[in-house]
């Protein structure tokens, strides 16, 4: 129960405390009790998680409301760790302790022995400090973890002091305990060893814990939060089934619905460029290329499905197209970096290793091949979201024989506007992107419709290092 700020000082002593209506609560029922709150005045309760309004976020709040512990289900960078740590904003902003506690004790309902003394010997004077939000969340990755580290051991140092093995005082606490009356996470959970299965589902059912076969009644005040991916989750023998049938909530995540909302998520998450004088434009057809690779990726046969694409390929690739824009006009000595077709040949970097190829698949495909189609297949999505082919026909039949237009990497600015003196029937469509705003903008823009000519099947390309040229032909030249 929150304590009344509007008076000073904070309370210090297990007195003023109580003078104060401090009352002992459950983590569970403080976490519904805020949860009320931001219901009632219709406040944000996870702002920066986005996609899950009207799916993830309204499970998550019945869990909560209901007190079960929960496990998120969902394939990697589905804002799962992200769900869990925004938890912590349920909590109060800090709560009282008793002073010196290892494990945060309730000072009304102390259930360590050193507590519990303390309190019997010092009464209404027992130290009182407070423990802020912030700290009240604790995480670990399943791979590696050992049961001491979870639970605890026995402290050697105290053992060979003279005191006695079976007693309290002899243990030193893993992080279980000494998150009690907080939120604590474990990534990964199919990856926890059976024996540390079995001692969260003491914990869960009992509420208790027992170290080196000493059983020592806690009554540990907890909110248990999990992950698993799904299939791991439902493989026979990955889980024990006391432990999953204990778990009050199973809450499955997704990917975006839409690219929109992948859009969100980049313009939220990607590093913000401040560092140098260069004016960053992105064009806007350049984003919903960067999020569209990502939904190909989710959708391509090559990819293993099982494994997942995460988010993070959407907002690592944005960062990687801007930094090389940045890289060309600072070589160029331009003032203005606007992001170009060109710039995604520099995504394998930021893509390889964020999908795996489906290892079952027969024919034998490289990495760089299949990021090549997923790339490819994305800007043609977007290309046939802005013109229907037949529109472009009299700027296909420009591309005489005897015409080319050739693009680089390192082309300067200027190069593009000789581009449009030779080809002024490209005009037209550049203008329809917001071309005319500036030189480095109407720069991106040719590439795209050149680009997007390719991928329809109009004109052909080839590729001779960062040189590309588009010429008159089949669409379908090596790239």
């Amino acid at each position: 129960m929150n304590v009344d700020k509007t008076a000073e000082p904070r309370p210090l002593t297990l007195s003023e405390l109580t003078a104060r209506g401090w009352r002992s609560e459950t983590v569970k029922a403080e976490m519904e009790r805020n949860l009320v709150r931001l219901l009632q005045t219709h406040q944000p309760i996870f702002p920066t998680v986005l996609g899950y309004e009207d799916t993830v976020i309204p499970q998550v709040l019945n869990a909560v409301l209901a007190h079960h512990d929960i496990v998120f289900l969902g394939e990697k960078g589905q804002a799962k760790s992200r769900l869990m740590r925004s938890m912590v904003g349920l909590l109060d902003e800090e709560v009282p302790y008793i002073e010196g506690c290892e494990i945060h004790d309730d000072p009304c309902n102390p259930i360590c022995a050193r507590c519990r003394s303390l309190v019997k010997q010092l009464g209404h004077n027992t130290p009182i400090a407070w423990w802020p939000r912030s700290e009240r969340y604790g995480e670990r990755l399943a791979p590696g973890t050992r049961l001491a580290d979870l639970i605890g051991d026995l402290d050697p140092a105290r053992v060979a002091g003279g005191t006695a093995m079976s007693s309290e005082d002899a243990l030193h606490f893993g992080l279980i305990p000494r998150f009690h009356r907080g939120i604590f996470a474990i990534n990964e959970l199919p990856d926890l060893d059976y024996l540390i299965q079995v001692a969260l589902f003491n914990i869960l059912e009992e509420r208790d814990i027992q170290i080196r076969g000493y059983p020592v009644r806690f009554n540990l005040d907890l909110c248990l939060v999990f992950t698993a991916n799904p299939e791991e989750y439902s493989r026979s023998g990955k889980i024990i089934t006391q432990l999953k049938d204990r778990v009050g909530a199973e809450i499955r995540t997704h990917y975006p619905r839409s690219r929109e909302v992948g859009i969100r998520i980049i313009e939220q998450e990607a590093r913000n460029v401040t560092r140098d004088e260069l004016s960053v434009e992105v064009p806007a057809f350049m984003t919903r290329i960067v999020e569209q690779i990502t939904i190909e990726a989710r959708n391509s046969p090559y990819v293993n499905h099982r494994s997942g694409v995460s988010a993070r390929l959407s907002i690592s690739n944005y960062e990687t197209m801007l930094a090389n824009a940045r890289r060309r006009a600072l070589l160029l000595g331009e003032g203005r970096a606007v992001p170009r077709m060109c710039d995604l040949s520099s995504l394998y970097t930021s893509t390889s290793g964020k999908i795996e190829l489906d290892p079952f698949r027969e024919e034998t495909v490289t990495e760089f091949h299949v990021i090549n189609k997923i790339v490819e297949k994305a800007v043609k999505v977007v290309f046939d979201e802005y013109f229907a082919r037949e529109d472009l026909g009299s700027l296909v039949e420009s591309f005489r024989k005897d015409v080319n237009v050739t693009t680089s990497d390192q082309m300067p600015t200027a190069h593009y506007t000789r581009i449009l003196d030779r080809i002024p029937q490209i005009w037209e469509p550049v203008h329809i992107l917001g071309g005319n705003v500036n030189d480095a903008l109407r720069a991106s823009c040719i590439e795209f419709v050149l680009e997007g000519l390719h991928t329809a099947g109009k004109i052909a390309r080839t590729r001779s290092g960062d040189l590309v040229e588009y010429l008159r032909g089949s669409g379908g030249g090596r790239g």
